[in-house]
């Protein structure tokens, strides 16, 4: 084992009396709170009213944990059905097991629904979202850390991470450190979330063009990322490749596809007139601060 390596917490799990505080929620709330606070400035930034995402939250924080949740128990399913499996176990959602791609797709539903009770436009509401989505994950990802889970191919590198021999994968029992393929992502997601403020504070971007931006440098580091990681999945082998390398491979192609649309059918640079649907601006603005 090499000597310098990044150490496991020996416990992801404190109690106060009969209450247990786990790791790896503290990383998820964490998570969304900044991600909702970024969304947030973004938003009010877009012309939108204060205290919107808050409320908007409401809708995307549950969608996307269930989401979340449906797509780790639909693509691991054999560790809750079957002989000797515990199915009540689907539920147990502290214990880890969220999918990215779940959680995106039924929280932008949350979103979508919200919208359009708020009389908010859903493209500029998600331009919005997009950049602290990826600060959020960049903080959840450290929830895999106090797990102990979803971690690399073994390596000696100074920056591998130890992990404890109940927590190796079958067949890796003789490798102690092990690429820490959360510590990865969670970098990957902030440098993408500096692009991201970047290109949109130079072409003021809209029209969808931050979400489509989203999606490919988060689908782009992902996709590496995954094929380092050896935590065995169902359906993980699909033309040699895991599942989650296609899906990332689809979404990028699918948002690049569209950032071009986009850019030809208008400007790559240029926003939205308003971020809410015509005839609900007025109603907006008459709570803002300021207005009469």
């Amino acid at each position: 084992m090499t000597s310098f390596y990044i150490p496991s917490p020996a416990n992801g799990v404190w109690h106060l009396g009969p209450l247990p505080i786990r790791g790896y929620a503290l990383c998820i709330i964490a998570g969304i709170i900044l991600a909702v606070w970024i969304g947030e400035r973004r938003w009010v930034a877009r012309g939108g009213k204060p205290g919107q995402m808050s409320d908007l939250a409401l809708w995307m924080v549950p969608f996307g944990l269930v989401g979340g949740r449906l797509y780790h128990v639909i693509t691991d399913h054999a560790l809750y059905f079957g002989e000797g499996k515990h199915p009540i176990e689907a539920l147990y959602i502290w214990r880890g097991g969220l999918g990215i791609w779940g959680a995106l797709a039924l929280g932008a539903l949350g979103a979508v629904i919200g919208a359009r009770v708020m009389g908010i436009r859903v493209v500029p509401l998600l331009d919005a979202l997009a950049p602290g989505v990826l600060i959020g994950q960049a903080f959840g990802r450290w929830g895999n850390w106090f797990n102990q889970e979803l971690f690399g191919k073994p390596t000696d590198l100074p920056w591998a991470l130890e992990i404890d021999p109940l927590h190796r994968p079958a067949g890796y029992d003789q490798y102690a450190t092990f690429h820490p393929t959360f510590l990865y992502e969670s970098l990957w997601c902030l440098a993408a979330f500096g692009v991201l403020i970047l290109l949109d504070r130079r072409f003021q971007l809209g029209h969808g063009k931050v979400i489509a931006l989203y999606v490919m440098t988060y689908t782009a580091g992902r996709g590496w990322i995954e094929m380092l990681r050896i935590d065995p999945v169902e359906l993980s082998d699909v033309g040699g490749l895991r599942l989650n390398v296609w899906t990332s491979m689809v979404a990028f192609a699918l948002a690049a596809a569209y950032l071009l649309w986009a850019s030809r059918r208008a400007s790559f640079s240029g926003r939205e007139a308003s971020v809410y649907r015509d005839g609900h601006d007025d109603a907006a603005l008459a709570g803002a601060p300021g207005s009469d």
